[in-house]
């Protein structure tokens, strides 16, 4: 037992170790956009259209929409009620935004797939906005989306929206989801044309329309639960260009007062990352034992000179590789010391997902079940 907890924990601080050399820097927090610190809020945006899709979301529709309409003039803003049985569609007109009354998802389809397909109907415009809705955009955000991606020629800008972080819970988790994220999806890499990896965040996309009829989106991703990033590897794919980074200037309002949301959240689409692999699942749980519990375990265990190395080189890494994240986020570095409990926390829901998964259920979410093709 000793022998191989020792083994382990070797694994995990050369697993650290290599994070932290790896030359696209998956921990670091250099792609980013920012909202231009002079803006004039006169600035014409008639060439987008910002699609959001909305499903029970009164509480959160009327705060994004006027975030929306102080980024510019002339935006055309669509809406669309996905079958909502509270004040969403109320709220959404109340601000001046055009309203379309979703239809039960076709067969295969997911519910904001569908309601997207459904927007880009109406979409006239060479850029569509595609946006959640509970995101909270600072003004001239969008006009620095539209600069970056005409300077650069991308046909999809994304931003990974800043989570809340209010109270304890968001604070210990939160953070964390980003920093996995990016380790899944490293930034350096999605943003290279010649990397096969894509990655986009779904909370806030800025995408040339002709590259959605050109890819056939959505009707090709339809019942995709990671649409972001799918859409991404579509685009892509077909030639185009892409960038993702962190943003200050899109936040979400939609907070998280529990445990239980955050784990819905993350078990939604846990395993659907692993491509629903037994054999990936085990990967990732050995490999997350092993960076995260395996040191200091042999640190306790054998409390020799050698497990102190490599104790030391393990948590020195993990703080090091966090610490960008937490810079970046205005939270104190003293989190990092918290990362085996919250690594713990997402593998926990990652064996949610793949539990869910096996007896039946591909995912559950704005209560609405999608059922797997797993027979078990």
């Amino acid at each position: 037992m000793l022998e191989f907890v020792l083994y382990a924990s070797v694994f995990g601080a050369v697993c650290w170790g290599s994070l932290v050399l790896l030359p696209w820097r998956p921990w670091s927090t250099r792609e980013n956009i920012e909202a231009p610190v002079s803006f004039e809020s006169g600035a014409d945006l008639s060439n987008i259209t910002v699609l959001i899709p909305a499903r029970n979301e009164g509480p959160y529709i009327g705060h994004t929409l006027n975030g929306v309409k102080a980024q510019g003039t002339n935006i055309r803003i669509v809406v669309i009620d996905d079958q909502s049985s509270d004040d969403t569609a109320e709220q959404a007109r109340s601000c001046g935004a055009r309203v379309l009354s979703g239809t039960a998802p076709s067969a295969g389809w997911s519910g904001k797939l569908w309601a997207l397909e459904q927007g880009l109907q109406e979409v006239r415009t060479p850029y569509t906005l595609l946006l959640d809705a509970d995101i909270e955009l600072t003004p001239g955000i969008i006009f620095e989306l539209q600069r970056k991606a005409r300077d650069e020629d991308l046909a999809l800008v994304s931003l990974m929206a800043e989570p809340p972080m209010e109270n304890f819970i968001e604070r210990l988790l939160m953070p964390a989801f980003i920093f996995f994220f990016k380790l899944l999806y490293p930034f350096g890499l999605a943003n290279k044309p010649e990397s096969r990896i894509a990655a986009a965040a779904g909370g806030c996309i800025l995408v040339e329309t002709q590259a959605l009829h050109t890819t056939g989106a959505f009707a090709n991703l339809h019942n995709a639960l990671i649409d972001d990033c799918t859409l991404a590897a579509y685009i892509k794919r077909a030639g185009f260009r892409t960038f993702i980074g962190l943003s200050h200037a899109a936040r979400s309002h939609r907070g998280y007062q529990t445990l239980k949301p955050i784990w819905e959240m993350v078990a939604r689409t846990a395993f659907t990352q692993l491509k629903y692999s037994v054999v990936l699942l085990a990967i990732c749980t050995l490999i997350m034992t092993a960076m995260f519990w395996a040191a200091p375990l042999a640190f306790l265990l054998s409390p020799s000179q050698e497990a102190c190395i490599l104790s030391a080189v393990a948590w020195m890494a993990m703080f090091l590789t966090y610490l960008p994240t937490l810079i970046y986020y205005h939270r104190s570095p003293l989190w990092s010391l918290t990362l085996p409990v919250i690594g713990t926390l997402y593998l926990a829901m990652t064996w949610t997902s793949a539990l869910r998964y096996w007896r039946g259920e591909r995912a559950r979410w704005k209560d609405r079940h999608y059922e797997s093709k797993a027979n078990y």
